[in-house]
């Protein structure tokens, strides 16, 4: 397995990691067995960084981890985990809380869930206008020296609040959304990055399906699945990104690769301090995802994906407008993606 490195301070991963969240929330039902064959199918074939969040499932994701782990060196693994998402009985986004007390409460319960005494990689999932990041940061921090957490990170988060959290400690990486058609980071965002030395772990490398090469237009959705009030996903702009994707696929095929394990391959070839994270929920998406490692993508290669799917290409936002406004990510300055 390839491996990389998160950032100048952050531990050394594979080159792919496994987002969890899937297997339990945002995408309709999942399959509990076969979660936890995926998980182990990932750790067997090198993927070291499992990736999730308190709120994902309102804990079910800790705990399907947990159980996936039990009789397993917990050294094999690395555990990334957000939290600060508030939510309500019925699924109710409420906003974030990352005060410094409600950081070591959360670490509490996601250090039972898990069946583990210490995290690898902690992170706010948004962050909290309420509180200075110098607060929230400063928890992690104390949690770090007592023995509890590992590294700090950060989530979609704009250049200065990334600024302003790497003055109080060394943060290992940002967790931000990055695919061909979700692009806004270049421009502010990961130059800060390499800058301060903090390295990406990019979700939504398949833009939650949509460039997997599996979507189509009539696919039914369950109504559990978040994807029926994506804008990308919309009646009205549905058409338009499944044309991006068929020029994609067209590339695909002419490398002998599926258009998913080219996209992934795409976000690889942006630089060895970005890991992407593929967010499957079965042993074969995951299979497939593991393929892209093989895909060698030349600058001729390179420019012909850009053609096909230039910056700014897809139509819609890539959250709905309420997710959009918990962004820090999106206020800095930086070309529509």
């Amino acid at each position: 397995m390839q491996t990389r490195t998160l950032g100048k301070n952050g531990p050394t991963v594979a080159a792919l990691g496994l987002g969890c969240m899937g297997m339990s929330d945002f995408y309709g039902p999942a399959d509990r067995s076969e979660s936890i064959a995926t998980i182990h199918a990932a750790l067997d074939a090198g993927i070291t960084l499992l990736d999730t969040g308190d709120y994902y499932g309102m804990g079910h994701n800790e705990m399907l981890i947990g159980e996936a782990l039990k009789g397993r060196d917990r050294g094999k693994a690395l555990i990334s985990v957000k939290f600060g998402a508030q939510r309500g009985p019925d699924n109710v986004w409420l906003g974030y809380d990352t005060r410094p007390a409600a950081v070591k409460t959360a670490l509490a319960y996601t250090l039972r869930r898990l069946g583990t005494d210490y995290i690898d990689i902690y992170r706010p999932g948004r962050l909290d206008p309420s509180v200075p990041i110098e607060e929230t940061i400063g928890a992690i921090a104390d949690l770090i020296k007592a023995g509890y957490i590992r590294y700090a990170g950060l989530s979609e988060v704009g250049a200065e609040t990334i600024r302003r959290a790497s003055a109080v400690h060394p943060i290992a990486d940002l967790q931000i959304e990055y695919s061909l058609i979700s692009r806004g980071i270049e421009a502010e965002i990961l130059p800060t990055c390499r800058e301060l030395g903090v390295g990406i772990t990019a979700y939504g490398v398949l833009a939650r399906g949509l460039i997997s090469g599996h979507w189509s237009k009539n696919q039914a959705v369950n109504a559990g699945d978040f994807r029926r009030h994506g804008p990308r996903f919309s009646a009205k702009n549905i058409d338009h990104n499944l044309g991006l994707v068929e020029a994609l696929r067209r590339i695909a095929e002419n490398k002998g690769a599926t258009t998913a394990e080219v996209a992934i391959a795409w976000v690889l070839s942006r630089g060895s301090d970005i890991v992407p994270l593929v967010g499957a929920r079965r042993r074969d998406r995951l299979t497939e995802a593991l393929g892209s490692l093989d895909v060698k993508l030349s600058p001729s290669d390179l420019d012909a994906i850009v053609a096909a799917v230039p910056p700014g290409a897809a139509a819609g936002t890539r959250y709905a407008a309420q997710q959009m406004q918990f962004l820090d990510s999106e206020r800095s300055a930086r070309p529509a993606s």
